[in-house]
């Protein structure tokens, strides 16, 4: 497959992943949908390129479950019609991830902080056993002003974890505002590279950029690898991109009907689709 055809396919492959979001979304009245349309792209890029099957992956900012479900979705560990259960007691779609190893869901993730720490201790123990399996952990970035992450981040280092791989949802927004008002994170490269961090910054929406972050990584020996993924909250959805107040709100009916018609899909039949 030609380096072109490839990059579209998976840029086709993150709008179908939008699509998807939206739909539980609508369908559940509630959920996350900044991050979860943020990182449609880089889940893309992970779950249809990068990923080995010995891999693993902790999303640690857990309110982005729809964006793993979707993607889980259209990998085939989870069924199509799982789309319609998100939040719903008793299905495999809650409101964040519970951990089932055999749908593809390494982490039980709601308290934020947590995943890196799980992360380095699966790094640790694949560097240990001389596995070639590769950790990648996904957090947000008002994750980061958690005290456990910055533990995390001297610990990787410490033991040259060159086995995983830190991406950062670089999304400048929380539940309660913008990351620099409520507080501030830069210069957050120079911090992370002050911790002995092989640090990479990427326009998270750039599949080419994605994957070469992701392979660059591979090739870092001596230490770990963090990427700082720049990405748009709410992207693929005008009304919602840049506005932090879509961190924790699902779209209304009308919202999503316009969204999916843009995203090419359904062309507005919403109902038909759920009765």
């Amino acid at each position: 497959m030609s380096h072109t055809k490839q990059r579209l396919e998976l840029e086709e492959i993150a709008i179908q992943l939008r699509q998807d979001v939206l739909k539980m979304l609508l369908v559940a009245g509630s959920g996350h949908s900044a991050s979860s349309l943020g990182l449609a792209d880089i889940f893309s890029a992970l779950y249809f390129s990068i990923l080995n099957m010995d891999d693993r992956l902790i999303l640690s900012n857990g309110h982005a479950c729809p964006i793993l479900y979707a993607t889980l979705i259209k990998k085939g560990l989870l069924q199509k019609s799982d789309l319609k259960t998100l939040r719903r007691l008793g299905s495999p779609l809650q409101g964040h991830p519970h951990i089932n190893p055999a749908i593809g869901i390494d982490f039980s993730s709601g308290p934020l902080g947590q995943g890196l720490s799980l992360a380095c201790g699966m790094a640790l123990s694949s560097k240990l056993d001389s596995k070639s399996t590769r950790i990648y952990c996904i957090t947000g970035d008002g994750e980061l002003q958690e005290g456990a992450i910055w533990e995390s981040a001297m610990f990787a280092p410490h033991y040259s974890l060159q086995n995983l791989t830190w991406i950062i949802d670089r999304n400048n927004i929380q539940i309660d505002g913008y990351t620099e008002q409520v507080m501030p994170l830069e210069p957050l490269r120079d911090k992370l590279e002050a911790f002995n961090w092989h640090v990479i910054e990427i326009n998270g929406h750039n599949m080419d950029e994605i994957i070469s972050a992701c392979n660059m990584a591979k090739s870092i020996y001596e230490r770990p690898t963090a990427i700082i993924a720049h990405t748009v909250p709410g992207k693929g959805v005008t009304e919602m991109e840049y506005k932090f107040e879509w961190h924790g709100k699902a779209p209304s009916k009308e919202l999503a009907q316009k969204a999916l018609k843009s995203l090419r899909t359904l062309e507005g039949q919403i109902e038909s689709d759920y009765d």
